[in-house]
């Protein structure tokens, strides 16, 4: 029996709401790729898209249009095709699980996307970005908190927004935060972290709930806690700014300084398990872009303990 493919993309969002615990985010852009195939197959057929109207051959068209659209520069990345047929085998997995007949989902194979050398900041970098923020300017002290918690913590930076001023433990330093799919981890803050954060509360005389809150204009008398928090834009200017100022050569993001505390904990000898963990990745695999940093590690027992080495 045929189904009308919108009706079931919409059921489907609303399984990820209520039953995946998915975000917002993650619904919307899901909501945004089904659509362009909903529209794509809809100007191809001519007729409202039938749950049947996905064959291999209608993905194949679909996916060699998505290649000739229009990206922010070119035409449309690789890795941006992906998420499409992301978003499209995850709705056929449901089907399959509610018994509705259609394309088998295994039969999708993901668009591989170039490799891209993994941006982190090695520890001298790391200093310098650090000391940027004036710690007697206006936001000053702030910023200086909000690079010291990424760096520390290895937070995303949704997560890092989400943060209430009552949910950072700062004597035991450690804390728990909801990431990606609703997962839960627990994460540590350094020392140094754990001292500009409180120093930063300490600073504070308003009763804001969020953590990094912006400055209130002169006019706003009575703001709600939600229109003072810091958005994921502002962190990424913010971070932005800071690394100009401290002319390094790699153009850091939030997700660089992710990035650079997983491999400073790797450098150090911690193994790749625990930074899974540490991170709150889902799969091995995704921890072992990181496996670079062992190169010198790895070189170094080579050179101990290989016999060719040992002998004189």
């Amino acid at each position: 029996m045929n189904q009308d493919l919108a009706d079931l993309i919409k059921i489907f969002l609303e399984y990820l709401e209520v039953e995946k615990n998915c975000s917002r985010l993650t619904i919307r852009n899901y909501l945004h790729y089904l659509n362009t195939l909903v529209e794509f197959l809809q100007e191809k057929n001519k007729r409202i898209p039938q749950i049947n109207d996905i064959d291999i051959n209608s993905v194949r068209s679909f996916r060699l249009y998505l290649s000739r659209l229009a990206g922010v520069s070119g035409d449309m990345k690789s890795v941006t095709q992906g998420y499409y047929v992301i978003a499209l085998r995850s709705f056929l997995k449901w089907c399959a699980k509610n018994d509705i007949k259609t394309l088998a989902p295994e039969k999708l194979e993901i668009p591989k996307g170039k490799d891209h050398s993994l941006k982190f900041l090695d520890e001298g970098q790391m200093g310098r970005l650090l000391n940027q923020p004036l710690l007697s300017s206006k936001n000053g002290l702030r910023d200086r908190a909000i690079l010291e918690l990424l760096f520390s913590t290895g937070l995303r930076v949704s997560e890092l927004v989400s943060l209430n001023c009552d949910q950072i433990d700062l004597k035991s330093r450690e804390f728990g935060v909801i990431g990606k799919g609703g997962k839960q981890r627990v994460v540590f803050i350094t020392r140094e972290a754990a001292s500009y954060v409180a120093r930063y509360l300490r600073s504070r005389l308003d009763k804001y709930k969020p953590l990094f809150i912006r400055t209130a204009g002169k006019k706003e008398i009575t703001v709600t806690d939600e229109k003072m928090r810091l958005s994921p834009r502002s962190i990424q200017r913010l971070v932005k700014h800071y690394v100009i100022l401290a002319k390094l050569p790699v153009m850091a993001t939030p997700h660089t300084l992710r990035h650079s505390m997983a491999t400073d904990l790797l450098r150090a000898g911690a193994d790749l398990r625990s930074v899974q963990e540490i991170l709150g990745h889902k799969n091995i695999a995704t921890t072992q872009i990181y496996t670079h940093v062992t190169n010198t590690r790895l070189k170094e027992i080579h050179d101990k303990y290989h016999w060719g080495n040992r002998k004189k």
